[in-house]
């Protein structure tokens, strides 16, 4: 049999920073008051498109995975934020990394990432492919409406990206579910589509909403609920687990989650603080900074489960394998950035609240 395992790993978040003293600014806010109801103090902006962090990220996990684009068998990119709806960006990508090889986005919000973790173990498992590599990448920050502070204070831009690869050995994706649960399609939305009506839309109808208090309760449902699933499937008592890394929406969701699975908080990992919510990006992103940390060690267990709009839920069990360092690293790096993140922003600032 044939298992998918993790060979290279790499991030891409933009230099430019919004701290919650610099939203206070602009918006009726505070440190005082965001970081102890979402664990956020600050979000990195982006001076770039997407397609432009995830490439960045692909070539960082390429270098670590000691191959090159040429070698892939298959690109899959997660994003709710893409540059372009048609062709896809992931397309874009493959262009920039040097890539002869299927390649497709997909949308599964901030869901996307393990999604695209379970379809390409699937298909390196059937034979399809040898190798797979998975990237969830977002730009959040185009569409947020800065006058609502509910949705302002939450997210960030950032892009993570995995290799997978084919071998005999019982490492790498585990186990891996998926659900969606259409019932609450509308507590987390944009409006942007062709539902719209093109010729009166303006950008003020772009923006992000949703219910926070419905997603909390469907976000520990959803992810408690898949974890306890896969954990179950693949046979792994939850003691055994070294680590859980979830998405990374809102620190007291993680916190409730991690309680009620009866896991203690030590073995979560969690860096909401230094980037927000980046939606499909924040799980590679947490893979990557718990490697730089450290913190992950060779044949480890990790679940990592996320939720979000549709209402998306999945979760993946995975067991590491020997190598928790890089092969190469590649001087792949976004062009310079010469703002701030207030002044990034400060057009759609001054366009949303001042209507």
């Amino acid at each position: 049999m044939q298992y998918a395992t993790i060979t290279g790993w790499g991030k891409c978040v933009p230099p430019a920073t919004l701290t919650n003293d610099d939203l206070s600014t602009f918006i009726e806010t505070s440190d005082e008051w965001i970081k102890p109801r979402t664990g956020i103090s600050q979000r990195h902006i982006s001076h770039v498109n997407t397609s432009e962090l995830a490439s960045v990220a692909a070539q960082r996990a390429l270098a670590a995975a000691g191959i090159e684009g040429s070698d892939l068998d298959m690109i899959i990119l997660a994003t709710a934020t893409p540059d372009t709806l048609i062709p896809n960006i992931a397309s874009t990508v493959q262009a920039n990394i040097g890539a002869s090889c299927a390649a497709f986005d997909i949308n599964a919000a901030c869901s996307g990432f393990l999604y695209g973790l379970g379809l390409g173990s699937s298909q390196i498992q059937s034979g399809q492919c040898k190798k797979v590599l998975v990237i969830g990448a977002e730009r959040l920050s185009f569409f947020l409406d800065w006058s609502r502070r509910e949705t302002a204070v939450l997210f960030g831009d950032g892009a993570g990206a995995v290799v997978l690869e084919a071998t005999d050995e019982a490492i790498g994706v585990l186990g891996y579910e998926l659900n969606n649960d259409p019932a609450g399609r509308d507590i987390l939305k944009a409006g942007f589509g062709t539902a719209m009506d093109r010729f009166e839309a303006s950008s003020l109808d772009f923006y992000i909403e949703f219910n926070g208090q419905e997603i909390f309760k469907r976000a520990i449902a959803g992810m408690g609920k898949l974890s306890t699933k896969v954990i179950e499937k693949c046979a792994i008592d939850k003691d055994d687990i070294d680590w859980v890394i979830p998405h990374q929406a809102n620190e007291r969701i993680i916190d409730t989650l991690i309680s009620r699975m009866k896991i203690p908080k030590e073995k979560a990992v969690v860096n909401i603080a230094n980037y927000g919510n980046t939606s499909a990006a924040t799980i590679p992103i947490a893979i990557c900074d718990a490697l730089e940390q450290g913190k992950i060690q060779p044949n480890q267990t990790i679940l990592s489960c996320a939720f979000g709009a549709g209402f998306t839920s999945a979760a993946a069990l995975i067991k590491w394998g020997d190598r928790v360092t890089p092969i190469n690293t590649s001087d792949a790096e976004l062009p310079p950035c010469d703002k701030t993140g207030i002044e990034l922003v400060s057009r759609a600032v001054n366009h949303f609240c001042n209507k």
